[in-house]
């Protein structure tokens, strides 16, 4: 099995030939992040400390969704990996473990639900009619659950529509606390709950609370958005998985190129909570989209409509 990236970090530093290969790699890296442009012999140079890892575990290691230490984790991937990020947003390779090899934990949300819907109370008859309702009833039942949905929604809320007020960092942090931490049986219905009227497709589409965590006074260039995304480890390894696993494949009969919708949502709502957060475009709608615009793109307006395209018009997605 691989190994997590940490662990491989900590067997490559106790190798004197390892260690000097990797600190070579994270001058790199940092020459990467702080832009400055390589000189060809500095590039030569990287490629060979790539190529000279060889078999090392570092080349083949990975980091888990919901690990402790996950931002590490991921900044010795891409120190690893840093040379595919040139030129364009194509990531290639997601630095996260396949969700199949992931360990999957049981949950009560089945036990909850049914205790829920023997409960006799006037505050849960739109249950039926509103199942975006219903699954934030059945999530108010689990500590957990309802512990890390309050300290999001209070922290996003707080000067919500005020951009002076809103701490979109912090409101970020929060949602990807929820979406990490709360296991997927409640996440997945509070975001994905089918809806069928407006009010439901509200509360659907307000999960995020858009005020802060999506929506600016104006839209931005949706290429100042990856500009912003390629600058963080977490945003840059979502958008990595992201693309792997929703991969559009025209040829193919259900236009996933990995056929795994499963892992496609799972990377969909790895997103949120990143500068890239998307959400649902409005109250009676099932589309989604970042909230960024292609105009004034200039000779990047094909690579800009593109960016815009996952969300927007991504067949697997």
């Amino acid at each position: 099995p691989r190994s997590d990236c940490i662990a491989a970090e900590q067997l490559c530093l106790s190798d004197s030939t390892c260690n000097a290969t990797y600190r070579t790699l994270e001058n790199c890296a940092l020459a990467k992040t702080r832009f400055f442009p390589l000189d060809h012999d500095s590039r030569v140079r990287c490629l060979n400390a790539e190529l000279g890892l060889g078999n090392s575990s570092l080349l083949h290691c990975r980091c888990h969704r919901r690990m402790k230490r996950q931002e590490h984790c991921l900044r010795v991937f891409w120190t690893v990996h840093s040379s595919m990020t040139d030129g364009y947003f194509n990531l290639e390779t997601s630095p996260y473990e396949n969700p199949a090899n992931e360990e999957h934990w049981k949950t009560d949300y089945n036990r909850l639900a049914a205790l829920l819907s023997g409960k006799d109370c006037s505050q849960l008859a739109g249950d039926a009619t509103n199942p975006c309702l219903k699954a934030t009833h059945v999530c108010n039942l689990s500590k957990k659950c309802v512990r890390l949905r309050t300290d999001y929604a209070s922290i996003c809320t707080k000067g919500a529509g005020s951009e002076d007020m809103c701490d979109r960092r912090r409101c970020h942090r929060g949602l990807r606390n929820f979406f990490e931490k709360v296991p997927e049986d409640f996440t997945k219905r509070i975001l994905f709950c089918p809806c069928q009227d407006e009010l439901c497709g509200e509360r659907r589409r307000k999960t995020i609370v858009p005020d802060c965590s999506f929506q600016y006074n104006t839209k931005p260039n949706c290429l100042w958005l990856l500009d912003s995304c390629l600058e963080d480890h977490i945003c840059k390894s979502r958008l990595a998985d992201f693309q792997q696993n929703c991969q559009p494949a025209d040829m193919s009969p259900d236009g996933c190129s990995q056929h795994n919708y499963a892992a496609c949502l799972q990377a969909y709502m790895g997103m949120i909570g990143t500068p890239m957060t998307p959400n649902y475009v409005s109250n009676s709608s099932v589309e989604v989209s970042l909230w960024c615009t292609c105009e004034s793109s200039g000779n990047q307006k094909e690579k800009c409509d593109q960016i815009l395209g996952m969300f927007e018009s991504n067949k697997c997605l």
